[in-house]
């Protein structure tokens, strides 16, 4: 008999389906009502670091440069006061097979699925990851299955997603391209079941264990290149895997550098809007996905997500459309780099930090990406011109989301604006408590669990909550 493919009946099965395509039981970890054993679950993915390590090297990932940026700081050192702006470095995750640091999850993932007898792995994501886990499938001889949201419902398709569309075709993979909507994670969840492939998810412990090294190669290269720690490490920030790893590995190695996340604002665009799908023009690392996941990781596609940013972040920074692209040509014609978008949204952020930092500071940008022809600034522009966007050099402080693009008209005008920290730790116990079945409170073990994924205080987590009982009254 015929199992019922309908979406209500898949997403009844969601638990079912991904521990059978990952081989873990994510409900061995719960502890409380609303708390889980995270490293517990971190653990589960059975590879120490060194294990980890190992299985990267062999497929040509990791130990990617660490390169020091003279020019752009020098700018930067001209935009600051006398005696500010910190050395800017970028650890060029460019150099990994596939183009950037997702390629540090893929292979863990699809490591795990090779030795776990599965014969393809599968994934969604219109970003970077689709062509990683393609990459590392193919080294290893497995399948590979992509569902990318590409398209609105006119069938247009922003030409940066379609450029990682071309990537992940061009190592083997099977592209299952969709309109924007609910449907994906659904689709996603049928060709697991159809399949029986493993699930090469951007949330697994897998795939953050993989990004562990990144950061503990930050803390070994400055300190091989200059004789101490970075002072802050700037992560773009989307899902929350890239700032989970990469603060893990910098505690593994006993670096307390601050962690900055930075996203692309992108205020008053919904991901899931038809109407504002392409009215955006970068698909990571904006606000659409960063805000969301730090305030609530579980809305991933696993049943508890490996990725929990709110635990590591010590501050958040938004930056603009057009200062992003701005600085992508800053970086082609001062440093002779060309990189696309991703990691260029933590260099603005660099670089306006930077300028509030002494000048023996270091500030390590954590990543970059490749760049192709959907990727590159010019495709991009223009298909927001045709969008309706008007893009135009001016104040960036006058970027109006989905309506115009300001490029800097100098670079003293890039800056880097704060999230409110304290809003997002309190957003994120609100969406906890949310979760509580009907009747019951939070337990001791529920507010330790709170403290740790707020990186706050019991007094914080327990005043959180009476304010958000008592406004609910």
């Amino acid at each position: 008999m015929s199992k019922d493919m309908s979406f209500a009946a898949v997403m009844a099965r969601k638990n079912e389906i991904l521990m059978g395509s990952l081989g873990i039981d994510f409900s061995k970890f719960e502890t409380g009502k609303l708390a889980f054993d995270y490293e517990g679950v971190m653990a589960s993915t059975g590879y120490p670091y060194e294990e980890v390590r190992r299985i990267q090297l062999s497929q040509g990932v990791g130990q990617t440069p660490m390169l020091e940026l003279p020019n752009i700081t020098a700018l930067a050192r001209k935009c600051a006061k006398p005696g500010f702006g910190a050395r800017i470095f970028i650890k060029d995750e460019a150099a990994n097979p596939s183009g950037s640091f997702k390629d540090r999850r893929a292979a863990t993932a699809v490591y795990a699925a090779k030795k776990l007898g599965f014969k393809g792995v599968a994934a969604a994501t219109s970003g970077n990851y689709g062509a990683a886990v393609a990459s590392q499938a193919a080294k290893l001889g497995l399948q590979s299955i992509i569902v990318q949201e590409c398209f609105d419902s006119r069938k247009m398709g922003q030409p940066e997603i379609l450029e990682k569309t071309r990537k992940c075709e061009a190592f083997g993979a099977e592209v299952i391209q969709m309109t924007v909507g609910p449907e994906l994670f659904y689709k996603f969840l049928s060709i697991l079941e159809e399949t029986g492939y493993f699930s090469a998810s951007l949330y697994s412990p897998f795939g953050i264990a993989g990004v562990e090294t990144l950061g503990a190669e930050i803390a070994q290269q400055i300190r091989q290149l200059c004789g101490k720690d970075p002072d802050v490490v700037m992560t773009t920030h989307a899902g929350g895997g890239n700032v989970t790893g990469t603060a893990r590995g910098l505690l593994r190695e006993n670096c307390n550098a601050q962690i900055v996340a930075a996203s692309v604002n992108l205020k008053g665009l919904h991901m899931a809007s038809d109407g504002h799908f392409n009215r955006k023009s970068f698909t990571t690392g904006h606000t659409g996905f960063g805000i969301p996941f730090a305030s609530w990781p579980d809305r991933s596609d696993m049943p508890r997500s490996a990725a929990r940013p709110l635990r590591y972040i010590d501050r958040y920074v938004l930056v603009n459309q057009g200062e992003v692209f701005y600085m992508t040509e800053l970086l082609a014609n001062l440093e002779g780099l060309e990189r696309g978008p991703a990691g260029n949204t933590s260099l603005v952020a660099a670089f306006a930090l930077a300028q509030e930092m002494p000048e023996d500071n270091i500030i390590v940008v954590q990543e970059t990406e490749y760049t192709g022809a959907g990727k590159h600034i010019q495709p991009q522009l223009s298909f927001a011109r045709q969008n309706g966007i008007d893009i135009r050099f001016g104040d960036p402080t006058e970027e109006i989301c989905g309506e115009n693009i300001i490029l800097p008209e100098h670079p003293g005008l890039i800056a880097a604006r704060d999230v409110d920290m304290g809003y997002l730790r309190k957003s994120l116990v609100r969406n906890a408590l949310a979760q509580l079945p009907a009747g019951e409170d939070v337990t001791d073990v529920d507010i330790d669990f709170l403290v740790a994924e707020t990186k706050s205080s019991a007094d914080f987590v327990k005043t959180a909550i009476a304010d958000l009982r008592n406004n609910a009254g």
